[in-house]
Parts: C-alpha cells; structure tokens; sequence
C-alpha cells in the first residue's frame, strides 16, 4: 500500500493555522499554544510566503535576544518554503523532511494551501502501513 499526503490529510484533517508576515512573534507564539502546533504558514493574501516555527523563536529571537513582541515574523520566518503536493508519498516525504531537517510541509494544490503535515504525522502513517503489512502477512502465512 502506498499512502500519500493526501491519505494523511485525509485522516488528520485540512486545518491550516497562519499567520501574516506583519504578525508579530509573539502573536504568533500565541497562536500555536492556543491550536497545540509547532509551526505556522505565513501568508500574504493567498499566497504562502513562508512558515515560522517554535525552533525558529528559540534560535532567532531568544539567541540573537529579541524581543517577540516587537519583532514581525518575516524577519525570523524561513521564506524558502519546501511544499509537497497531494500525490507525494509518505516515504518521500519521510526521506525529504529527513534529508532537509525540517519538521513541517505545508501541502500545495494547484498552488492553493490545502494542508500541513508534520513529521509526526509521517511517523504515524508509516507505523499503521507497517501494522497492515504485518496483519496481511500473518494472514497469508495461517491460510
């Protein structure tokens, strides 16, 4: 069985918390406590410019002593943003977060922001297609 994005967003759900490039840190900090996330999709109208992560804060703004309050999210966000499409597979998704060392891919349709995947979620689809294939094997083996 080959999951993709779209079998993850499919059982994790499409919400997609964001912020604008004018939000300040602190705002945006606000916002992952309140929705239990780690990163956020900055976006200017419709169009994804970025995406700032709680790893972001601690090395950008805590290091280099900021204040979150005063700083926008532009100055920490990353701008070059790596997106996957519906169709990707979880193992390469795996094999590029892994690769990339990132935690967060925002999921592109036709250019519009239809999702994020977080790396647990690959770790959680990877675990249920593993239990499948078991269950299937221990199946075939008692036939």
């Amino acid at each position: 069985m080959r999951t993709t994005v779209a079998h993850v967003l499919g059982a994790k759900g499409r919400d997609v918390w964001a912020v604008t490039p004018e939000t300040t840190v602190y705002e945006a900090l606000e916002v992952m406590a309140d929705k239990g996330v780690g990163a956020l999709v900055v976006v200017d109208g419709e169009r994804l410019v970025g995406i700032v992560s709680e790893r972001d804060y601690a090395r950008k703004v805590i290091l280099m002593e900021r204040g979150s309050r005063e700083t926008p999210v532009s100055e920490i966000m990353t701008a070059e943003v790596y997106t996957v499409t519906p169709s990707v597979s979880v193992a390469d998704c795996m094999a590029t977060m892994t690769e990339r060392r990132f935690r967060h891919l925002p999921v592109l349709d036709d250019e519009r922001l239809i999702g994020i995947i977080s790396i647990g979620d690959i770790v959680k689809a990877v675990i249920q297609d593993q239990q499948f294939l078991i269950e299937q094997l221990e199946n075939y083996i008692t036939s």
